[in-house]
């Protein structure tokens, strides 16, 4: 493996952590999470059931990367 793929093997693992730490946070309040983690912040992505789950997944991002959010797409339904 080159030098480039050991770099995105472990940007893909750090993405998954984020994940799973805003996940056990928010408990089942937000399905299907995704959160891609980038240089200059963070993109959320799922689907909610409430605009205050929406809201709770946020700042559980900013608070566990230390990163601005980018885009919270977090649908609401």
């Amino acid at each position: 493996m080159n030098a480039s793929g050991i770099a995105e093997t472990v940007w893909v693992s750090s993405c998954e952590h984020v994940e799973l730490l805003v996940q056990r946070r928010l408990g089942s309040r937000v399905r299907d999470l995704r959160v891609l983690v980038r240089q200059d912040g963070v993109i959320l992505q799922g689907r909610a059931g409430t605009y205050h789950a929406k809201q709770l997944a946020q700042h559980a991002a900013m608070e566990v990367t230390n990163l601005p959010i980018l885009a919270n797409d977090i649908e609401v339904r």
